[in-house]
């Protein structure tokens, strides 16, 4: 009974990590879009935290640079379970712009699972947190 009233409590507020590893920011800019005030994440319980242990989603915005994929896999790591990675943009899903650079390892679930894709150069803010949402739905079948 705890145990569901525990994923009930963090379906209901999750809390991300952005992880931004290695891209043009367009994107990192629609993800702050998506947490200032116009549509507001905080009001649906979301937040943004520096610390991945206190983290239900990862973000993931760019390419995977080779420099960044073994802190991305650290990351999740240190990420408790149950726990979803988003990825947003064309570079984190394809490479996108960045396909053909030789700093690129590749997209993001080259490196770890990926349970949402929100495609978009760049994507909205409410197809952010669409996947957002899609990815709660993932993980406790809300």
């Amino acid at each position: 009974m705890f145990e569901k009233l525990v994923n009930y409590c963090r379906m209901k507020s999750p809390w991300l990590l952005h992880v931004s590893c290695g891209s043009c920011n367009n994107c990192d800019i629609e993800v702050l879009a998506a947490l200032a005030p116009r549509f507001d994440v905080e009001r649906f319980g979301g937040v943004l935290k520096p610390n991945p242990r206190h983290t239900d989603i990862i973000v993931v915005t760019g390419i995977m640079t080779l420099k960044m994929t073994d802190v991305l896999k650290r990351l999740y790591e240190q990420t408790p379970d149950p726990k979803a990675v988003v990825a947003i943009g064309s570079c984190a899903i394809s490479k996108g712009i960045f396909r053909e650079t030789y700093a690129s390892y590749g997209p993001a679930d080259a490196v770890v699972p990926v349970d949402a894709y929100i495609p978009g150069c760049p994507p909205r803010p409410q197809a952010i947190l669409h996947g957002v949402v899609t990815a709660l739905s993932a993980l406790w079948g809300g």
